[in-house]
C-alpha cells in the first residue's frame, strides 16, 4: 500500500518539476521576445553564457 502511495507522490513531483521547467522556458522566451530579441535565441548556449558572464 505505501509503495503505491510513494509511486503516486513521485509521479506528481516529476510532473510538477516538468511543468516548472516548461513555465521557466516559456517565460524566458516571452521576456526575450518582449525585449526585442528572437524568442528561440533563449535556447542557445551562447545566450546563457552571456547571461552568466553578466551576472559574475
Amino acid at each position: 500500500m505505501s509503495s503505491q502511495y510513494a509511486t503516486r507522490v513521485l509521479k506528481h513531483l516529476l510532473i510538477l518539476v516538468i511543468l516548472v521547467i516548461a513555465a521557466l522556458v516559456i517565460g524566458a522566451m516571452v521576456g526575450y521576445a518582449i525585449g526585442g530579441g528572437d524568442p528561440w535565441a533563449v535556447l542557445a548556449p551562447s545566450t546563457w553564457s552571456h547571461i552568466l558572464d553578466f551576472l559574475r
